[in-house]
């Protein structure tokens, strides 16, 4: 059985083998007939191209239905998400990812907020055979049947802790941190997930999700810049220009430097005075892990803010990946000798 971790986020969809990682952003667009196919000069790269049919309906995926796409949607709507979104982006990266035919066992996770909600929805709408269609850049059509034989739903942050702590042969190498009480914020694009692992028991009372993701910093710059350009920026066309700290709007470039500095850092004393109510009682807290994509933007304005020893992301690695290489890792952890062992994390 191939093992297989999705993180299906707000922001962006990443996936995993082990060996290989996929990431596109989380957008849905309707598939139209392009006439010039490829780049100008350039084919680009496969994950530019993502194109699938699901039950039917023929989608463009990330990368294409921004670029392609006539009606394209995005959503931080979290009923919308699940319900529409969700099974697309995850077949889209399960077929990417593996073969047809193969058996898969899929590791995926959620936010602690929406845990309890959907673990069981997602898990019937992933389990079983799902039959696709994928279309290449050059129009060839491929039918692919994906046999998601297992699959395990994990609170989202265990997927950082799992990944700090296990090896690639899922087994343990960093033992610290199962002696050890540790803290998790995991910052993602729409939520921030908090959660205490306390010598990997979980903690409900130490554990909440809130809203505190940095598609609220996103929206607060857009808002910025629809007051000077009259322009409504989709929040998805951001990363890139918060990243450079400049954007260009009709011919005009506008400078996000300072902007992003005002609202990260606003956006970090929102996410610390949480830190401080949540775990006001546990305070002998060992280690604090920062992780997520959210959380290596929001680093260097929320680590000095954040009491205690806390270990970030490295900043040569891709933090959006983190989660799903924990994700894979536990997989590993589970079904690597064919027998279910026990869980790592076990709830009170």
């Amino acid at each position: 059985m191939e093992i297989l971790a999705i993180d299906i986020g707000f922001g962006f969809t990443k996936a995993s083998t082990g060996t290989k990682s996929l990431v596109f952003k989380s957008i849905l667009g309707d598939a139209n007939d392009i006439q010039f196919k490829g780049g100008i000069l350039a084919d680009g790269t496969p994950d530019d191209h993502i194109q699938i049919e699901v039950d039917g309906q023929s989608y463009f995926i990330g990368e294409l239905a921004e670029r392609q796409s006539e009606a394209r949607s995005f959503t931080l709507d979290q009923a919308q998400f699940f319900n529409t979104y969700l099974k697309p982006l995850a077949l889209a990266a399960t077929a990417r990812m593996t073969g047809s035919f193969m058996p898969i066992g899929l590791v995926t996770g959620l936010p602690i907020g929406f845990y309890r909600e959907y673990k069981d929805v997602i898990t019937r709408m992933l389990l079983g055979d799902h039959k696709v269609f994928l279309t290449a850049v050059t129009g060839k059509r491929e039918e692919k049947t994906i046999k998601i034989n297992e699959v395990k739903v994990i609170p989202q942050p265990f997927g950082s802790l799992f990944n700090l702590m296990l090896n690639d042969l899922g087994e343990l190498g960093d033992k610290r941190f199962v002696h050890e009480k540790i803290g998790i914020i995991d910052v993602g694009f729409k939520t921030a997930d908090f959660t205490v692992s306390d010598r990997m028991r979980y903690s409900e009372r130490g554990s909440r999700t809130t809203e505190t993701g940095i598609a609220k910093a996103f929206g607060m710059i857009a808002g910025k810049l629809r007051e000077k350009s009259n322009v409504n920026v989709e929040l998805y066309r951001l990363y890139d220009a918060v990243e450079k700290g400049s954007i260009k709007i009709r011919g005009t470039e506008y400078d996000l430097k300072a902007s992003t500095d005002i609202v990260f850092g606003q956006l970090a004393t929102s996410i610390a005075s949480e830190v401080e109510r949540l775990w006001s009682d546990d305070w002998d807290i060992d280690t604090i892990v920062l992780t997520g994509g959210g959380g290596a933007a929001l680093a260097k304005y929320l680590q000095p803010l954040i009491k205690g020893q806390v270990v970030t992301v490295d900043p040569a690695k891709d933090a959006r990946l983190c989660n799903v290489k924990g994700y894979w890792k536990y997989g590993k952890h589970l079904w690597s000798r064919g027998i279910e062992t026990p869980p790592l994390v076990q709830e009170n």
